[in-house]
């Protein structure tokens, strides 16, 4: 038996600057943060012939090939596995479609039990690497590097996105004070709503490649956002990072009709006039999670279960994707 986890993540600043098609042409920038909220990842041999595979739904086949996930299928092609006689099942701890970069954690999860199961080592770069050609190559997926990337290597993580495709990225250096009191002070909120983000995505990728000029001008501020957004975290100046929290949630919401809707909006407003310094929702947008910074976090709960949002609260997560039981 083999048990893998990847943890989900959060967005720190100049998330949407990862998709191929902005960073291939201007570069992209962002900072992440793994949480420890994980996907799980189970194999193991069995004694009938079949592949079986446990998600949301179950699939017995004769082999790999014949697989309906695509992520699944693809993953055992690349590794060149047709998947006979062994159980595959995942599990998460925050459902999919909420925002937190599930995806790519699922597929550094998958992957790490696949080469695990044929005892090979894998850097965490090259485990990004593989799940982000998966999605993005071998899917055409209009998504970016940040959630592979980030559930792979796991901290509060600073992106350089080149354009020949090379991600360089370093922890963000934080002070031990600065990552306690950010701990502590970010809280998450349920919308109720999950999407998938690819259909969020996929207008901001088309107009990224059109060179449309709204959208690079956006995506151009989100950079330099995500560039202030670390100096203030290396200062140790919280609150001006919440401030920049709430510009880029002003922006983002520009990026398409879809970002955000009626509900998120005055959820949004009502937690800005009850303890929040600044806030957005996670992820590609539509639904998924609000995140806010506070320093009154006694008035914000109240204010949001109010309002009947349910919190979920996190630590951050510093192992990135790991193999948790091999037996």
């Amino acid at each position: 038996m083999l048990i893998t986890r990847s943890p989900l993540r959060i967005s720190l600043g100049g998330g949407g600057t990862d998709l191929p098609s902005y960073y291939r042409e201007h570069g992209g920038f962002l900072v992440a943060a793994a949480i420890d909220k994980y996907v799980y990842i189970t194999l193991h041999q069995t004694f009938v012939p079949d592949l079986i595979v446990k998600y949301s739904e179950l699939e017995r086949v004769a082999d790999a090939t014949q697989l309906k996930h695509p992520i699944i299928r693809e993953a055992m092609a690349l590794l060149e596995m047709d998947g006979r006689s062994l159980e595959l099942t995942s599990m998460a701890d925050i459902p999919a479609g909420t925002g937190l970069g599930s995806s790519g954690s699922f597929t550094t999860a998958l992957l790490k039990v696949l080469h695990a199961s044929k005892k090979h080592h894998v850097s965490p770069a090259e485990l990004a690497e593989q799940a982000c050609h998966i999605e993005i190559e071998r899917l055409g997926e209009p998504v970016g590097k940040q959630d592979q990337y980030i559930a792979a290597v796991g901290g509060i993580t600073v992106f350089h996105f080149h354009p020949d495709g090379r991600v360089e990225y370093r922890p963000c250096a934080i002070s031990e004070e600065t990552l306690f009191n950010l701990e502590d002070n970010l809280l998450l909120f349920f919308t109720g709503y999950s999407r998938k983000a690819s259909k969020i995505l996929k207008d901001q990728n088309e107009k990224s490649m059109q060179q449309d000029p709204a959208m690079l001008e956006n995506l151009h501020f989100t950079k330099q956002l995500g560039l202030q957004s670390l100096v203030e975290l290396e200062a140790g100046n919280l609150e001006e990072f919440a401030h920049l929290m709430d510009i880029h949630w002003q922006r983002k919401k520009a990026r398409s009709k879809g970002m955000s809707n009626a509900r998120i909006d005055d959820w949004y407003e009502y937690a800005m006039e009850n303890g929040a310094l600044g806030g957005k929702l996670i992820g590609a947008g539509g639904g998924g999670f609000l995140m806010f910074y506070a320093e009154d976090k006694k008035k914000l709960r109240h204010a949001m279960r109010e309002k009947g949002l349910q919190e979920v609260r996190f630590r951050f997560d510093f192992e990135g994707t790991k193999v948790v039981t091999q037996n």
